[in-house]
């Protein structure tokens, strides 16, 4: 019986965890060293509990709800000394996409406060609801509405026309 849960949840570890990896890259603005960190506590929260996540409906959703959290609480445990740095980590390219604008995109996400920022990726991102996203971060539907208004605002005052610039030399 331990076996089949355990392989039961490598095989949907092994099939979520790029998807999370992208998630939790664009929740940490580019930083890959910290969104490897996170994929992995969220995997091992789920280990944890797999017998009952297993029932869920959508543990992929749920796994993408831990993720959020789990960013949301070490955002406010990170320490007072660290600071974020002007030079994003190098990063692979991928094939068909446009680094400058990926560059830029991921730059202005990270002058987000975080709860703004995971509102953008999981709405704009994750494709979710105001509800699944209200949900994820334990917040109203109201408050996702008001965020994600307010970050989208931040982030045209932000790319301004460098947006356009960008898009248009892709």
């Amino acid at each position: 019986m331990r076996q089949s849960r355990e392989d039961g949840f490598m095989e949907f570890a092994g099939g979520l965890t790029g998807h999370l990896f992208r998630s939790a890259c664009l929740l940490t603005s580019g930083d890959t060293y910290l969104a490897e960190d996170l994929v992995q506590e969220t995997l091992g929260r789920m280990y944890l509990k797999w017998g009952r996540i297993s029932q869920v409906d959508n543990p992929a959703a749920y796994a993408q709800t831990v993720l959020v959290r789990t960013f949301l609480t070490y955002r406010r445990r990170r320490s007072a000394d660290e600071r974020p740095v002007a030079d994003l980590p190098d990063v692979p390219v991928i094939t068909g996409s446009d680094p400058l604008l990926r560059l830029a995109l991921l730059q202005a996400l990270g002058q987000l406060p975080p709860k703004d920022r995971a509102v953008v990726v999981l709405r704009y991102w994750e494709d979710r609801s105001i509800e699944e996203t209200a949900d994820a971060m334990n917040v109203s539907s109201a408050a996702v509405r008001t965020r994600a208004s307010r970050a989208l605002a931040r982030l045209r005052a932000q790319l301004g026309g460098s947006l356009a610039e960008l898009v248009a030399a892709t």
